[in-house]
C-alpha cells in the first residue's frame, strides 16, 4: 500500500476509533489488511503531524492537528460563499452549483474536512456532488452549507 493511501486510511481510523497507542493503529491496520511496523506508523504520525489531545475516557488519544482543520474549514466557508449558485439534495446526494472552476477546490476542502456523514465527494468545473452515507446525512450536508452561506 502506498504511503498516501495508507495515511488517508489513518485518517479515516482517527475519525472512528479513540486511538492511544502507536500499537493501536497497527492493529486497526491490519484488520484492513494491511501490514505495518510500528516503526512505519510512527513515521506516519510525524508526517502527518497527528496531536495527541485528552480523551473523554481518560489518557490521550491521537487527533489531527486542529489548527490545519480551522484553515480548511475557513477557506471551504469562504470558497462557497465567493462562488455558491445553488444547492439542492435528493437522497443520499447533495448538488451544489457553484461558479466555473469552483468545484475542484470545494470538493477537495469537504473531503479533507473528513465529514463523518459524506460518504465521498466529486467535483467539476462549476458543480460539486456530494454523497452522503445516508439520506439524512445529504440533508444534513446540505443545512451545513447553508449556514456557511448564512441561510437556511
Amino acid at each position: 500500500m502506498r504511503k498516501k493511501e495508507r495515511q488517508r486510511l489513518i485518517k479515516q481510523l482517527l475519525t472512528s476509533n479513540n486511538i492511544q497507542r502507536q500499537e493501536d493503529f497497527v492493529s486497526l491496520l491490519d484488520k484492513q489488511g494491511i501490514k505495518v511496523t510500528q516503526a512505519t506508523v510512527s513515521r506516519d504520525i510525524k508526517d502527518m503531524q497527528l496531536v495527541k489531545v485528552p480523551s473523554v475516557t481518560g489518557g490521550y488519544r491521537y487527533s489531527l492537528p486542529t489548527q490545519k482543520n480551522i484553515d480548511t474549514e475557513k477557506k471551504l466557508v469562504q470558497t462557497i460563499r465567493d462562488s455558491f449558485v445553488s444547492v439542492d439534495s435528493q437522497d443520499k446526494l447533495v448538488f451544489m452549483k457553484v461558479l466555473p472552476g469552483s468545484g475542484p477546490v470545494i470538493s477537495s476542502l469537504m473531503y479533507q474536512m473528513n465529514y463523518s456523514g459524506i460518504f465521498g465527494t466529486l467535483g467539476d468545473d462549476n458543480t460539486v456532488l456530494i454523497i452522503g452515507k445516508t439520506d439524512e446525512d445529504a440533508v444534513n450536508v446540505r443545512n451545513q452549507i447553508n449556514n456557511m452561506l448564512g441561510t437556511d
